[in-house]
């Protein structure tokens, strides 16, 4: 056929001739400085079949596509290239044209259409409007790699999830979330923070959540990322933490669910009116509920469920996740948290075994577990001498090899070392006690067990996240800035947004607890010439983190001293004097020498007299989405491949690392780790000054191993490096399995000497 005789179909119906010569004008302008991109090679690849009717959006799609299947090692700038052309197809199904309205025109529409908050259009004026339009920066669309585009779209941006219809663009993200954060700020100074903050975001020196980055600006006003549920041991407490559930599901939040304290199977019932069904069948509960909501069609629900290793049950809940046995016995669709402690550690290297009670039958022993490790071990020992009390005994080794095991075999049986989230924190355990974390491993926070949904003595914990981005950072006193916008920003958002069940508003008006983590950590490496593997980037780590956390901190007494600390700031170690840097476990001082660096006692005095704004600041989750908008590696982890497959509603997408011209032979990849010890070291370094905990993995490539096998000894032996190191919980258990590496969408030794804890 002539394509001079075709007819194209416009978005809005219309039909017009082909005109081949606008293609190539567009391509023209996606390649503008990019090196080694091919507008032909494009060309040729999407083999269009041009047709009488062809749709105009069906052609850019088709082109977008092509230019995204070029990505690779070789020729990596296909990314931008591939960016550019979805910016542009972007702009023209949210506004029918290629440059954007303005910001005021494009709000009215918006909020007119219920998809923003009204409270834009009040709490700003015409003349605040104009001046923010004249701020906002479109062309930083051009910024994006291709997978980020994607993420942006398939995630952030605000649309009709059953239409598809989108109905803005980046930059309008960013600012809109400024000014949502900043709305109550004083009219003197407000647009200053909104313009510090956009610029901030939109060039990706901080890093923003799902949560924050898809919910601030629509009336849905709940963006935690992470919400931890405790359930006491009855019906009530069990019916209110599943409607709390569902309740924090449904509004994009990840669960952590504590319910360990849950009598086991055969315990008494009433005074022995009946025997108990176990922990099971509530467990299932809480499944169901986790599964019951799609979070809007952001994310789907996800949980992780916490118990004790000492558990009267524990030997039938390790399996839970295991793809052998019927479903009757197993719960395979949420994940789950094993919490141990230093007995149970010196149970397993001194040979000997693991006593499992039922948490209602020994009074007292649960709450010790978290609150006090001395009343723990005299508690424990006296209830094992007792012969009036049920418990069954199990060889230790035996006992941490099915651990291993079935961590090995499913990578999502979790571990929390619950002394060390309690005896390294800012809480004083003896008034608010650390009894679990969350879905990812790095909050660690007080709760209480609700007893109905409206228990307002009830505590649900809320942590809100974000992360720098320390690829963009040169200088380590840049982040004082950072510090200040990331806290006062998400400071602010804990009045902006709703709590849908009072104990969790209780909770985060009393404590206001913030987690402020960081993404690009092996992009930072490579670009300072250090390693994970050989001991070279300890003291930069340490600089780092200790910069972190002190200009955190900082900004915490900043802010207390402007609008007051929290309320239960006398229960932290804060209002002690005591910081981070005198609780962490002092074995990493054994490879880390580097010295403080900062005026630490000045700080202390300024804490102590007028205390913190935020009870924490810092923890260091995963960002395996987020990430991927600042085209950063995610979180403090290696990059599998220096070309990454994302998995994605779109199919798979391709990340190349940052710099991957200049420092492709710098990085190191996971797999090109043979083991984890180098990677917990920096993570223990990292610990010492996190007030939270970390999202940390372990890795293991059979080949590196005799017969291809990962021994459980192995295992053992990095879990138990992980504990002398301080670490307070390990995320994922990776393995390579020898095909091409995806990555998901995450929205994943017992001889002396080496084991001395």
């Amino acid at each position: 056929m002539n394509t001079a005789t075709i007819k194209v179909t416009k978005r809005d119906g219309r039909l017009e001739n082909l005109d081949l010569d606008k293609i190539h004008r567009v391509l023209d302008w996606a390649a503008e400085g990019l090196e080694n991109v091919s507008i032909s090679q494009v060309e040729m690849k999407s083999h269009i079949q041009f047709y009488n009717g062809i749709r105009t959006n069906d052609i850019h799609e088709t082109i977008v596509k092509s230019a995204a299947d070029l990505i690779s090692e070789e020729t990596p700038n296909y990314q931008y290239l591939a960016a550019r052309l979805a910016i542009f197809q972007l702009r023209k199904i949210a506004y029918s044209q290629y440059n954007p309205p303005h910001l005021f025109d494009h709000v009215e529409k918006l909020v007119k259409l219920g998809k923003y908050d009204a409270h834009l259009l009040n709490d700003y004026s015409p003349k605040e409007f104009e001046e923010l339009n004249q701020y906002i920066d479109h062309d930083r669309d051009l910024n994006f790699a291709y997978v980020a585009v994607k993420q942006l779209e398939s995630k952030y941006l605000v649309q009709n999830r059953v239409s598809k219809q989108i109905y803005e663009t980046p930059q309008f993200l960013y600012m809109l979330v400024a000014m949502c954060l900043f709305a109550n700020y004083p009219k003197e100074t407000r647009l200053t923070y909104v313009k510090r903050f956009y610029d901030a975001a939109s060039l990706f020196k901080i890093s923003l959540p799902t949560p924050i980055m898809s919910g601030v600006r629509t009336p849905t006003r709940q963006f935690s990322s992470c919400v931890l549920i405790e359930c006491d041991d009855s019906l009530d407490s069990i019916n209110a933490t599943t409607s709390a559930i569902v309740k924090y599901v449904s509004q994009r939040a990840g669960i952590g669910i504590n319910a360990g304290r849950i009598r086991a199977v055969g315990s008494e019932i009433r005074g022995g009116e009946a025997k108990h069904t176990g922990c099971i069948p509530f467990y299932k509960m809480f499944q169901a509920a986790v599964k019951s909501c799609s979070q809007g069609g952001v994310r789907g629900g996800a949980a992780t469920l916490f118990y004790p290793f000492w558990h009267y049950e524990v030997q039938d809940l390790l399996v839970l996740k295991n793809n052998r046995g019927v479903e009757e016995n197993r719960i395979r669709q949420i994940d789950y948290g094993v919490q141990i402690n230093r007995l149970l550690y010196t149970r397993l290297i001194q040979d000997g075994n693991i006593t499992l009670f039922s948490p209602n039958e020994v009074p007292g022993l649960y709450d010790a577990f978290f609150a006090d490790q001395d009343e723990f071990e005299r508690l424990y020992v006296q209830y094992e001498q007792d012969e009036n009390v049920r418990k069954i005994v199990v060889p230790a080794k035996e006992l941490f090899s099915t651990l291993m095991q079935e961590r090995a075999g499913t990578g999502r049986i979790y571990i929390q070392n619950v002394d060390h989230c309690n005896t390294h924190s800012p809480f004083d355990p003896k008034v608010a006690p650390v009894r679990q974390s969350n879905l990812c491993l790095e909050i660690a926070l007080p709760t209480k067990p609700l007893n109905n949904i409206y228990d307002e003595n009830g505590e649900i914990a809320l942590c809100t996240l974000s992360a720098f981005n320390l690829g963009a950072i040169e200088q380590l006193d840049e982040i004082e800035e950072l510090a200040d916008l990331a806290v006062r920003a998400l400071d602010a958002l804990l009045d902006y947004q709703d709590y849908p069940v009072p104990a969790a508003k209780t909770a985060s008006m009393n404590r206001r607890t913030l987690g402020v983590g960081v993404i690009n950590y092996a992009y930072y490496l490579a670009k300072n010439g250090v390693k994970y593997s050989d001991g070279s980037a300890i003291a930069l780590t340490h600089r780092t983190f200790e910069a972190i956390q002190y200009y955190l901190l900082k900004a915490s007494v900043n802010l207390a001293k402007e609008y007051g600390k929290c309320p239960l700031f006398h229960e932290t170690t804060y209002s002690q004097g005591i910081l981070p840097i005198d609780t962490y476990k002092k074995d990493i001082d054994q490879y880390c020498q580097e010295p403080l660096h900062l005026d630490w006692e000045s700080l202390r005095a300024d804490i102590v007299k007028y205390g913190l704004r935020n009870s924490t600041l810092t923890a260091l989750m995963p960002s395996e989405t987020s990430s991927q908008i600042a085209n950063a590696t995610n979180g403090i982890e290696p990059p599998r491949d220096l070309v990454s497959k994302k998995q994605s509603k779109d199919g798979n997408l391709s990340q190349v690392v940052p710099e991957f011209d200049r420092l492709k032979k710098q990085y190191e990849t996971l797999w090109q780790l043979t083991e984890n010890d180098g990677y917990l070291k920096l993570v223990g370094v990292m610990q010492k000054f996190v007030d939270q905990a970390i999202s940390a993995n372990t890795h293991y490539d059979p080949r590196n191993f005799e017969d291809g096998r990962v021994s459980v000894m192995q295992m053992l032996k990095d879990v138990l490096s992980a504990y002398k190191y301080g670490v307070k919980t390990l995320y994922y258990h990776n393995t390579y399995d020898g095909a091409k590496e995806q990555q998901g969408d995450l929205g994943e030794h017992c001889e002396s000497g080496a084991c001395a804890i």
